[in-house]
């Protein structure tokens, strides 16, 4: 039984990578893009996963298949740039075997 799924993520530049995420490390989707190194050092999670700056902000393609957002997720987009309907904070998506075939394309800078 493979512990891994299957995630697309269209990074700042427009380009698609399909990866493996473990669902068996604790990992959230911020720490999946920082561990495939899909956009610069430095430029998401700069809070640290905390829900504190939206520089992790994405958007949700299949947002069926997420969890949904608790209010400090919720407050911090209300205050960031480029939402959309679909935005999410990949910080607050932890990475499940639920997850598999999720779609997300990460939010401007």
């Amino acid at each position: 039984m493979s512990l891994d799924i299957t995630l697309t993520i269209i990074d700042r530049e427009g380009v698609k990578h399909s990866i493996e995420a473990p669902t068996d490390m604790g990992m959230n989707i911020m720490e999946v893009i920082r561990s495939y190194e899909l956009v610069p050092e430095g430029t998401i999670g700069v809070c640290g996963g905390m829900a504190m700056c939206a520089s992790c902000q994405c958007y949700i393609s299949n947002e069926e298949l997420l969890n949904e957002k608790n209010l400090d997720e919720d407050m911090m987009l209300s205050e960031a740039f480029y939402v959309k309907d679909n935005s999410r904070l990949s910080c607050q998506i932890p990475v499940t075997s639920e997850l598999e075939g999720l779609q997300l394309e990460i939010a401007p800078q």
